[in-house]
């Protein structure tokens, strides 16, 4: 490209990156998300933007680019997501447009979310939280450490259903806790279990595969009876993961210890639902990835990207390279 090409960015950009994106073009930056908006585009929309600003890359992270964004004329798409599902690759492909994407932009804040619930769970913090705002430190007649007391994770085991770039990096935080980890990933080479086996085995058990057909409610009735009864069971990923009833189930039978989530089917949970009312429940609002570290990571990994294509190069992290051949 010979001409400085307009990005226009829907996505939060931030950090070192974002000076190489503007070495690189003329940045406009509309980023979705802030203190107090939230704007979601369709293609349409996105497309007029596009249009209006004359731009030829796109960087977003939820609006749609597909139908009429493709018709724009674009030379690059990129999203910041690990996995680009607000962009139709098959149709960019067909267009001979490559896409870009961002993999594990929040690898790091996601596992930290995962010990955080693992914590707040094992040691009761919400509850106890809750005790000393309600000035119930001497709740019915009883003290705070014969409500709360836990067993210590050192020395406990942490079993981890996915060895993906979050699965990698929450296993060594559970080793830096002392505890000794196991693995099921049928894809990781290094993992160590079947799932069945690592259920039944891990003090712990945290969700970090990926929603595919094959994974799809692979924790279900089955695999939450062979659990441990004190086993705490962690998802910082995604809920399709697990039978939501099946999970509930266990939680009021007793047959598991307690559970740490961060997202639900439709991202919230309807008013009255089991989980809200269970004191060995942790429930966060899909927040895992929500750091500033994020949106720096991924506008590094986006704008090192786009320098390797706009020097005739084909990136590491392009998700259509045959465009490029």
């Amino acid at each position: 490209m010979t001409e400085r090409p307009v990005i226009l960015a829907t996505a939060p950009l931030r950090g070192p990156g974002l000076e190489t994106l503007r070495s690189l073009g003329d940045v406009v930056e509309e980023s979705w998300i802030s203190a107090t908006t939230m704007k979601l585009q369709n293609d349409e929309q996105l497309a007029a933007r596009i249009a209006a600003t004359g731009a030829t890359i796109v960087i977003c992270e939820a609006d749609q680019c597909k139908g009429a964004v493709l018709e724009a004329g674009l030379s690059a798409i990129a999203s910041t997501r690990g996995d680009p599902t607000n962009v139709d690759v098959a149709g960019a492909t067909a267009k001979g447009i490559p896409v870009l994407r961002a993999p594990g932009r929040n690898a790091d804040a996601v596992a930290e979310m995962t010990i955080a619930l693992l914590m707040a769970v094992n040691r009761h913090l919400v509850a106890a939280d809750g005790d000393v705002r309600n000035g119930d430190t001497y709740k019915d007649g009883t003290i705070p450490y014969q409500r709360f007391r836990a067993w210590q994770v050192a020395g406990r085991t942490a079993g981890i259903v996915g060895l993906g770039a979050v699965g990698r990096a929450t296993k060594w935080r559970f080793e830096g806790l002392g505890m000794k980890v196991i693995a099921y990933d049928p894809y990781a080479p290094d993992a160590t279990h079947e799932l069945d086996e690592l259920v039944s085995t891990a003090d712990v058990v945290s969700m970090h595969a990926v929603v595919t057909p094959e994974t799809a409610a692979m924790i279900g009735a089955k695999q939450f009876a062979l659990m441990k009864e004190d086993a705490i069971y962690l998802n910082s990923a995604r809920a399709a993961l697990h039978d939501t009833d099946a999970l509930v189930e266990a939680l009021q039978s007793g047959s598991i210890g307690g559970a740490g989530l961060d997202h639900f089917e439709g991202e919230n949970l309807a008013p009255g639902h089991p989980l809200l009312s269970m004191r060995n429940v942790v429930l966060t609002p899909h927040i895992g990835g929500a750091t500033y570290d994020t949106e720096a990571n991924h506008t590094t990994i986006i704008a090192n990207g786009l320098a390797q294509l706009l020097k005739g190069e084909v990136p590491d992290n392009c998700v259509n390279p045959e465009v490029l051949k």
